[in-house]
């Protein structure tokens, strides 16, 4: 029956020519283990397997290898006695039912690996089928050499295959040398079809491993971006409610460029954001109502019920009438010309606003015009603005209750 090529193979050295020579990959490995046996002593083994041939070219496949009984000497040359070819025989009936034997294995220490004509005799008697097969094996530096059977010499060939497939006769053989040589191997020797098969599984479930492993740390990447994001969103809204809140905070304390004016009515405090303090030197006709402040100590309980309206005995002033005739103030006249009455005694029996120590201010009223009215200059002004606790003194309003100091 002829045999399918073997498409798991790896090339040893220069594959030229023919035959195209195959060994097993258990056959290798067994001639690795008669090295380490090999010493000053040389180990053979027979080689056992098939040929080939087809139209275009021709194949010699070992897959099993038999180790000689014993391969003696007769001084340089070696020799293989009919007690070794029984037992070659024998192992390769039991384990190599269908196998030929179609070639020679030796390994031996210090012996060069070139062929000597006692080597190429003895393998034409054995051998003499053409593209039998004999190999050299040096134990110590691990280098070898193949020769083939053609035209009536050994040829050295440059290279071979090493394939490898199910092998369970040479399996088999290789436990039973071991039990023989008192060896109780603790496992058998490992299918390599199967050592294969599962470095295969492995290697598939080590990238599906990764590949999951990726994408985890895909999805811990892509929700760690999340977090961030959500957390940036988070702290822009923060920040911008602390600015607000600040803004609010800011606008409630008020601007410094802005100062709060303090206006003081009846004795109470109204506060008047914003207002530059020229626009408030003078007050309109009117009160100004301010509702839970405390009133200003020193002043005469029996004197609120006083109008804003009421006038000073002979100051000639008048409600309706013109100020400049009757001679009342005027918002922002000259003191000296505005011929309002300044000083001076009241007729007797009577008071005058300002006489009990409390003056209320009237219609055009400054501290400067209060001062000249009660002391006969200004220059108690600051004195009055002080007593009163005023931080402008252009700030009064009519109604308001000065003490006069």
């Amino acid at each position: 029956m002829e045999r399918q090529i073997p498409k798991n193979v790896r090339q040893i050295g220069n594959v030229s020519g023919s035959p195209k020579i195959y060994v097993e990959d258990y056959v290798d490995t067994f001639f690795t283990q008669l090295c380490e046996k090999a010493g000053e002593t040389p180990i053979g083994a027979f080689l056992v397997g098939d040929f080939q041939k087809t139209d275009e070219e021709e194949y010699v496949y070992i897959y099993g290898a038999v180790q000689m009984h014993e391969l003696k000497m007769s001084g340089k040359d070696y020799l293989i006695d009919e007690d070794t070819w029984k037992h070659a025989y024998e192992d390769c009936k039991q384990y190599f039912e269908d196998g030929e034997m179609l070639g020679w294995f030796v390994a031996h220490a210090g012996v060069p690996l070139d062929l000597e004509d006692a080597v190429v005799k003895l393998h034409k008697k054995s051998f003499p089928r053409e593209n039998s097969v004999f190999i050299m094996k040096d134990p110590v530096e691990q280098e070898e050499k193949y020769f083939v059977h053609q035209m009536n010499d050994l040829l050295e060939i440059s290279g071979h295959y090493t394939y490898y497939e199910k092998n369970p006769c040479m399996q088999n053989y290789m436990i039973s040398c071991r039990k023989k040589n008192g060896v109780c191997p603790t496992e058998t020797v490992e299918d390599r079809a199967a050592k294969d098969f599962r470095s295969i599984v492995r290697d598939r479930g080590g990238r599906k491993h990764q590949r999951k492993t990726s994408r985890l740390m895909y999805a811990m990447s892509t929700c760690l971006v999340l977090i961030v994001l959500v957390m940036g969103v988070v702290t822009m809204n923060n920040m911008d409610k602390m600015k607000a809140v600040q803004s609010a905070l800011h606008e409630m304390t008020g601007d410094p460029e802005k100062e709060t004016k303090i206006v003081k009515e009846n004795g109470k405090d109204a506060v008047l954001d914003g207002t530059d303090a020229g626009e408030l030197t003078q007050v309109s006709s009117g009160n100004v109502q301010s509702e839970g402040i405390p009133e200003v100590s020193g002043g005469d309980p029996a004197a609120e019920d006083v109008g804003t309206a009421q006038q000073g005995a002979g100051d000639g002033s008048t409600e309706t009438g013109d100020p400049a005739a009757d001679g009342s103030v005027i918002p922002g006249g000259d003191p000296a010309a505005e011929g309002s009455v300044i000083g001076g005694d009241a007729p007797a029996g009577e008071t005058f606003n300002g006489s009990d120590g409390v003056y209320i201010v009237e219609e055009g009223d400054t501290l400067a015009i209060i001062s000249r009215k009660m002391y006969g200059d200004i220059s108690h002004a600051d004195a009055i603005s002080r007593m009163n606790g005023l931080t402008d003194g252009n700030l009064i309003y009519i109604g308001q209750k000065l003490l006069l100091p």
